[in-house]
């Protein structure tokens, strides 16, 4: 049973796009929001700016890993390598839920507040961001998820 493959799992192409989607959105995520220049005058999105920065270069790293396994076709299938990467995976995807969430909340509170608090341009981009942030973290969370089913077919 131990050789089963689970699609998306670390190693396997399926798992390369999922790493490479989240390299993206989470890239986009910070570009978009960093074209704001007032993004640092909220901590929630300081708080995005710091999580995207986090899963980029998880993701790149990952997705690295994952395309040279599928190249010399040779998946990772250690269960130590495989348990950080899915509580890194669980970790991040929490965090970047909190901050896709946070940042959407601001901003819908910025756009409907009494005062103009934020002009459209700027809470515009902020809204993309915080959609970007939502993809990185489906995308995460999936990667996470099929890794975690993989991982007791190792072990038992």
């Amino acid at each position: 049973m131990a050789t089963d493959v689970v699609p998306g799992s670390v190693g396997t192409s399926a798992s390369f796009s999922l790493r490479l989607g989240q390299a993206i959105f989470s890239s986009a995520s910070l570009l978009f929001m960093s074209l704001g220049v007032e993004f640092y005058s909220y901590t929630a999105f300081c708080y995005l700016v710091t999580i995207m920065g986090l899963v980029i270069p998880w993701s790149v790293t990952l997705a690295i890993v994952d395309g040279y396994s599928v190249l010399v076709k040779c998946p990772i299938r250690q269960p130590g390598i495989l348990l950080i990467i899915v509580l890194g995976d669980w970790v991040l995807s929490i965090l970047t839920l909190a901050a896709a969430c946070s940042t959407a909340s601001v901003v819908d509170l910025l756009l409907h507040a009494d005062g103009a608090y934020c002009p459209t341009k700027f809470c515009s981009r902020y809204q993309i961001s915080a959609a970007m942030a939502f993809l990185t973290w489906f995308l995460s969370s999936a990667s996470s998820l099929f890794n975690l089913w993989l991982l007791p077919s190792l072990w038992w």
